[in-house]
């Protein structure tokens, strides 16, 4: 990975944790790339690695009406 995408995941993961609480959140990839100033591509591409790795969060891919939506919650 390189260090750009390295700092890519950290941003949209750190975004991610200060805005879960309890319950899941629910997000759209293009509006998460407007709060980060990222492409929604490159939020899909982010969001798909954390999917797949352990980072403490849980992602699913939700639905797709205009733009992904994400499921995103802590594991317990």
């Amino acid at each position: 990975m390189s260090q750009a995408t390295a700092n890519k995941r950290q941003r949209v993961e750190t975004h991610l944790r200060q805005r879960i609480g309890e319950e899941p959140i629910y997000v759209k990839s293009k509006f998460l790339a407007e709060e980060l100033d990222l492409s929604a591509k490159e939020i899909g591409s982010v969001l798909g690695r954390l999917a797949e790795s352990s980072s403490g969060l849980v992602v699913e891919r939700w639905s797709y009406t205009n733009a992904t939506t994400w499921r995103i919650e802590q594991k317990r």
